[in-house]
């Protein structure tokens, strides 16, 4: 695999934060915490042409192999609930893996301003990096943590759910995946040259897209274009508009959740990769 060689910067990230972010409102007495019994989770680091990336895998104990699930962070790193994320994804028979994609770009566990992890980290970012690493992230699955290559799925939140949408253009080892409130919009830039949006008609695996009715961020008529342009160039697409539901209603640890909504969507998702051959 080859990486740009814009990304060839080496790691401001050398390993994963601890806790929750401290750039949102936490409420961290509500936030799920899933044990590890049964399943093996921990951090480890993934070998990507510029030197170790910092992930977080989780997978069930036993031979395997177990059909892997790529897991990508809202715009606030691999935190606790990422790497939980990860935990109810192996107990629930996966290979879960969550690289840090900003690990370059900055240090996103010290920073407390929303806009100025958006200003100099994500949008210094570039797409075709993240893809990269994306698949050097599935690639290790494979080889290292028993994960089978063959059914690959792949789920993220906020930001993340937008690159859910541009890796299914990307990959064609994809077999599936569930983007969550990932915004459709965004300035298009000469390292992110394409939006979500731009490549609905070159996606190459099934999508299954969670939204919120009252997310502030993301308008429910840029959700109904989006279902509309994947039905016109006839891809296997499905919106899902949760009434009510503002953005990061999946985000156990923020006063944005919505536990029906949550739920619901999980338990679409795992339906989502069993129908298409994640499972």
């Amino acid at each position: 695999m080859v990486i740009p060689p814009f990304s060839r910067r080496g790691f401001v990230m050398t390993s994963l934060m601890t806790g929750l972010t401290l750039a949102t409102t936490r409420v961290e007495a509500q936030a799920i915490r899933t044990d590890e019994a049964g399943i093996v989770a921990g951090e480890v680091r993934i070998p990507v042409g510029d030197g170790p990336m910092p992930a977080y895998r989780a997978m069930p104990q036993g031979p395997g192999p177990f059909p892997i699930v790529l897991v990508v962070e809202e715009i606030f790193g691999v935190h606790d609930y990422i790497k939980d994320i990860c935990r109810r994804l192996a107990k629930a028979g996966y290979t879960a893996v969550a690289p840090e994609l900003f690990a370059r770009q900055g240090d996103v566990s010290t920073m407390t301003d929303v806009q100025e992890i958006v200003r100099e980290v994500v949008s210094k970012t570039p797409d075709a990096q993240v893809m990269g690493d994306l698949d050097a992230t599935a690639a290790w699955a494979a080889a290292e943590a028993k994960g089978d290559p063959g059914k690959l799925g792949i789920t993220g939140w906020c930001r993340g759910g937008r690159t859910v949408w541009l890796y299914a253009a990307h990959s064609a080892s994809l077999k599936a995946g569930v983007a969550w409130y990932g915004n459709f919009g965004g300035n298009r830039t000469a390292i992110q040259p394409k939006t979500a949006a731009d490549v609905i008609p070159n996606i190459r695996a099934p999508i299954l897209g969670l939204y919120g009715a009252a997310d502030t961020g993301i308008p429910v008529a840029d959700v109904e274009k989006a279902r509309e342009a994947a039905k016109a160039a006839g891809k296997d697409v499905e919106i899902v508009i949760f009434p009510d539901a503002p953005h990061g209603f999946h985000a156990d640890y923020r006063p944005s959740y919505r536990k029906g909504p949550a739920e619901e969507g999980w338990t679409r998702m795992l339906a989502w990769f069993r129908q298409h051959g994640v499972a």
